[in-house]
């Protein structure tokens, strides 16, 4: 298995999850084998066009794909108008799984509506955090969020009922920031004495003081909890922390990409490792390219299909975005977890099926394997990738990056960040899968 995390943290969560689930016609570069062949879609038939309910599923990342900073990328409303019809509905499903965790699921929504000028729901938004609702063993427990925006909140909208803010740590324990001189106390505070004990940490996104969060998680990972206390020994294992999103960087309005919370992990992981001689651990690391949101965001598919009525089961997930090592990774990583789920379903339905001599049941269980969806990833040009816009001049040209960017506890696989497809934007991606799919809207 690729990530080592997977066959714990992202296994965990999956095990959890489980019971409460019932244009333009750019070039086309498909890979195989981690080579890039050029190809352009081949024109459709008009009599062979597939109008039924869609069997397949749309996952769009935002910034990079979608969205500049604030600067709608253009593509990105021809694409809509191609996904929706006069009303503004969605004519397959759709979700937006972004790795911003700064925010809450109806800002998101409201800054998306406004920008492509149509309504989304918030219930098509995916923040990294999205899935921290599963944690169900951590609810009741009392934790320490970081981040910027309204933190707090988002915890509890996910399900956290006790929570403690880096600033309520701050200002509780003032001797402890002192990197900003003009923050400092001018007088020896009281100790305080009625501050609860952190059990866990959540890190939701990248913060705006950095060297402060650094500074106060580290003391409550070295304190077991209990900021401004002196501990002997250092505790190992430490407190359980909860990362969202692990991007390095991300897109935004300047030439060359930003810093995202990835950054931030290493510098919180080299500064632990420096200070302790020992890994920091995480129980779980929660957003792109993580399997379980991308199976949180498959069930989000799914609810819209039986939603809408549209009943074929569904076959194929395209996940759009512009970073090999996020978007990419992830939805090859999600893909590898099917098939071998699938693997694991026929391994199961031939020991059911051995020795019975009816062959109604080898055809029932074909069947319901024939529905096992997979997940196909297509990177744009717009974004992280060739932030220029440019198409690879030279066909033969491998796709995967040379320094791996990816977060450390995912182990470097070539094959898992060769895009299944490269296309110029989203609405050439959009076109490639309509396609490939043979569809068209009603």
């Amino acid at each position: 298995m690729a990530v080592r995390c997977l066959l714990n943290e992202s296994r965990a969560a999956l095990l959890r999850w489980s019971p409460a689930f019932g244009g333009r016609k750019g070039a086309n570069f498909s890979h195989h084998h981690g080579v890039a062949s050029c190809s352009r879609p081949t024109r459709r038939d008009p009599g062979e066009i597939r109008t039924s309910s869609p069997t397949f599923g749309f996952l769009f990342d935002i910034d990079g794909v979608l969205l500049r900073g604030q600067y709608v990328i253009p593509a990105a409303k021809k694409a809509f108008q191609k996904l929706t019809d006069s009303t503004g509905q969605f004519c397959v499903p759709v979700a937006f799984v972004t790795n911003a965790g700064n925010c809450s699921r109806d800002d998101k929504a409201e800054e998306l509506s406004d920008a492509l000028g149509f309504k989304i729901s918030p219930e098509r938004v995916i923040l990294c955090h999205s899935p921290l609702r599963l944690f169900h063993e951590f609810h009741d427990k009392c934790m320490l969020v970081s981040g910027q925006g309204p933190v707090a909140q988002n915890a509890r909208d996910l399900g956290f009922r006790h929570i403690v803010t880096i600033e309520d740590v701050r200002k509780a324990f003032p001797l402890l920031d002192m990197v900003d001189q003009s923050q400092r106390p001018k007088e020896l505070p009281r100790p305080t004495t009625d501050f609860p004990t952190i059990e866990g940490v959540i890190l939701f996104g990248e913060p705006i003081r950095w060297e402060t969060c650094l500074q106060l998680i580290i003391d409550v990972l070295l304190s077991n909890g209990n900021p401004g206390a002196e501990l002997s020994t250092v505790p190992y294992p430490h407190l359980p922390v909860l990362a969202c999103n692990m991007d390095l960087l991300w897109m935004a309005e300047a030439k060359m990409p930003r810093f995202g919370h990835g950054t931030f992990l290493l510098c919180l992981e080299s500064i632990y490792k420096k200070m302790t001689g020992k890994e920091l651990k995480y129980e779980a690391l929660i957003g792109k390219p993580s399997t379980v949101t991308y199976r949180y965001a498959e069930h989000i598919i799914k609810q819209q299909m039986e939603s809408r009525g549209w009943m074929p089961p569904l076959h194929h997930l395209y996940a759009v975005g512009d970073n090999p090592m996020a978007d990419v990774y992830g939805a090859n990583l999600y893909n590898r977890y099917l098939q071998a789920q699938a693997e694991v379903n026929v391994t199961a339905m031939a020991a059911t099926t051995q020795g019975d001599e009816c062959p109604e049941a080898r055809k029932d269980s074909a069947v319901s394997l024939s529905c096992v969806p997979s997940c196909q990833s297509i990177l744009v040009c717009t974004g992280v990738y060739n932030h220029h816009g440019d198409v690879p001049a030279d066909c033969n040209v491998r796709m995967m990056e040379t320094v791996f960017h990816g977060h450390r506890d995912f182990h470097f696989d070539p094959s898992l960040v060769e895009a299944s497809h490269v296309v110029r934007d989203v609405d050439d991606a959009v076109e490639l899968v309509f396609q490939k799919e043979n569809w068209k809207r009603e």
